[in-house]
């Protein structure tokens, strides 16, 4: 049987809000003649950030596949696959940030990053116990879930402020 795991709500929900928080004024605030201009790389930033936020790992049977779009790949992101039974270890390193990455190692020594921003990530973690027998405790999200939703609110709350703030200057009376 196979099982999808999608990038998290949060996560992307976090980086487009955060997207549109940024660049929305930017069409509005340009001259005369780069305003379409600007509108339309909006557009189309909004449409590489959505895209790029599509990633998603496919476990089966014999294996687990990590795919990203083809806007992924044109900046470098690549995909992967590793079958269970070549999981020898699971290696963890320490970020600049303070929280933990973790890798597949392979029979080979080459690492996989382990996905850690995807839903049902508990479900995920079993696959692996159950697939490899190798334990996935201490395996967690790279960063708590709530740092991506105050980054949402916080986003909502300068569109927010934006949209007040275009209000007020074009529609004084």
């Amino acid at each position: 049987m196979t099982e999808k795991f999608k990038t998290i709500f949060d996560v992307k929900s976090s980086l487009i809000s955060l997207y549109i928080a940024l660049t929305v004024p930017i069409p509005f605030i340009t001259s005369e003649e780069l305003k379409e201009t600007s509108l339309l790389l909006f557009i189309l930033g909004l449409f590489l950030i959505i895209n790029i936020t599509s990633d998603y790992v496919e476990t089966c049977e014999n294996k687990i596949c990590y795919k990203t779009s083809f806007i992924s790949k044109f900046f470098g992101k690549k995909n992967w696959e590793i079958y269970w039974k070549e999981i020898k270890s699971i290696k963890s390193f320490q970020t600049s940030q303070g929280s933990k990455v973790f890798y597949f190692v392979n029979e080979k020594g080459k690492n996989l990053l382990v996905p850690q921003r995807i839903e049902n990530f508990d479900v995920f973690l079993d696959r692996i116990n159950e697939k490899t027998s190798i334990s996935t405790e201490g395996i967690s999200y790279i960063s708590p879930l709530w740092t991506y939703k105050f980054l949402t609110w916080l986003s909502v709350f300068m569109i927010t402020g934006e949209i007040f703030l275009f209000w007020a200057r074009y529609y004084q009376y």
